[in-house]
């Protein structure tokens, strides 16, 4: 593939996950409260926990979102990304091998559930786009003169 056509590719990826970042961070600030009972259905962390996360994580999905948007520190903002989707797919896992039926609470919540091996294979998808914009990013740092 020439290099004009993987930029251009690699800046197509960076956005369209960036924009998935934003879009789901966006309903899950809305909504803390919902969303700590979608990150409690999972039943792995302690109660406290549950509302530091549901705080905490759509804020750093937002930054790394926008951060893979406008270009600026993409390196770092697609290793928190991938990082993030890797803790997505154990997680998604365990509830199948538990054999729980919770709503992911990956966009809205409380709308329609998606079925678990649905999620894990969009997850495995985001992850994949995160790697290669990671490595991609990688390459561009040694490439330069």
């Amino acid at each position: 593939m020439k290099n004009s056509h993987k930029r251009i590719l690699m800046i197509l990826l960076r956005m369209g996950l960036g924009i998935v970042f934003v879009y789901a961070s966006f309903w899950k600030i809305r909504n803390p409260e919902a969303f700590a009972g979608s990150v409690a259905a999972y039943d792995v962390l302690p109660f406290f926990l549950n509302h530091l996360v549901a705080a905490t994580f759509p804020w750093i999905e937002a930054t790394c979102g926008i951060l893979l948007i406008t270009g600026y520190r993409v390196k770092a903002a697609a290793g928190i990304v991938a990082a993030l989707n890797i803790i997505f797919i154990v997680l998604l896992a365990s509830t199948v091998v538990r054999g729980l039926d919770i709503d992911c609470g990956c966009f809205r919540q409380g709308g329609a559930k998606t079925p678990a091996w649905q999620v894990i294979l969009r997850d495995f998808i985001f992850l994949a786009m995160a790697v290669s914009i990671f490595n991609y990013q990688r390459g561009a740092m040694f490439s330069r003169k």
